[in-house]
């Protein structure tokens, strides 16, 4: 576990964290910026490799009782001060681990009776977090995030899905046509979440194979997508619609709830 100490802003490391973070991406050698104790210990938990750690000077002997027993990890060290300055967050923990995520393949998302949730345009990296917690709380083989989604290696989205990122296979930046041939060579059914469907969610057999989109917080499924698909509404009392991650979440349950029953 080497250890060094850090005092300038123009550090490399540094200059890339704060770079990935204000975009909302990996850097530029494909490592998610992954802040706080909690992601820290969910990466090494499931064996994604993580380069680099860098912790406050308040904290260094915290973050270094997590990464002891691993010399592979480089430990940087800096003043409060400036990891506050670095930070995506308002209350930092004091610790940002720099993880490099699992590699999939779609065909990983299509295993046994495949479930994939699909967000098409979510822009809000909190409720694309939340989703993908949902998607791995239910039992979803994958997801998938089409052009136009938020990144689900944005800072944000990586907390709200508090470590699931690190194991529910994904595709990110997929074309929604292929996305569309893919599921229709697999021979999944397509739901679009949509508020105003003609099906409920539990008048439809979701114990077959299917793949289930949520749409973006502002309009919906995309028109072409939802072509393609049958829609799904949750019945509501009072309100028109749902957060798209309480909505994701409700319809992936009642996914599950079905599956359980056919078990």
């Amino acid at each position: 576990m080497p250890r060094a100490a850090v005092t300038s802003a123009k550090n490399p490391v540094l200059k890339e964290v704060r770079r990935a973070i204000v975009r909302g991406s990996l850097t530029s050698d494909g490592l998610c910026v992954a802040e706080g104790f909690h992601l820290l210990e969910e990466a090494l938990r499931t064996d994604c490799r993580v380069d680099v750690v860098l912790a406050a000077e308040s904290v260094r002997t915290a973050v270094e009782g997590h990464v002891r027993a691993l010399p592979s990890i480089r430990v940087l060290v800096l003043p409060d001060a400036l990891f506050r300055a670095v930070s995506a967050t308002e209350s930092s923990q004091g610790v940002i681990a720099l993880v490099e995520p699992k590699k999939w393949s779609l065909e990983h998302l299509f295993r046994g009776q495949a479930m994939v949730v699909v967000l098409d345009g979510v822009q809000d990296p909190g409720n694309a977090g939340a989703i993908l917690r949902a998607a791995e709380a239910f039992g979803a083989t994958g997801l998938v995030f089409l052009k136009g989604t938020v990144s689900p290696f944005n800072p944000k989205a990586l907390r709200a899905s508090a470590g699931s990122i690190f194991r529910v296979p994904l595709i990110s930046g997929l074309d929604q046509d292929l996305a569309r041939a893919a599921f229709e060579q697999k021979r999944l059914d397509i739901y679009a979440a949509a508020p105003d469907g003609d099906r409920k969610v539990d008048e439809v057999d979701l114990r077959r194979r299917f793949a289930l989109v949520i749409g973006s917080e502002a309009r919906g499924v995309s028109p072409r997508l939802r072509g393609a698909a049958f829609d799904l509404r949750i019945p509501t009392l009072g309100v028109e619609s749902l957060n798209a991650a309480v909505a994701a979440g409700i319809l992936l349950y009642e996914a599950r709830r079905q599956r359980r029953l056919n078990q």
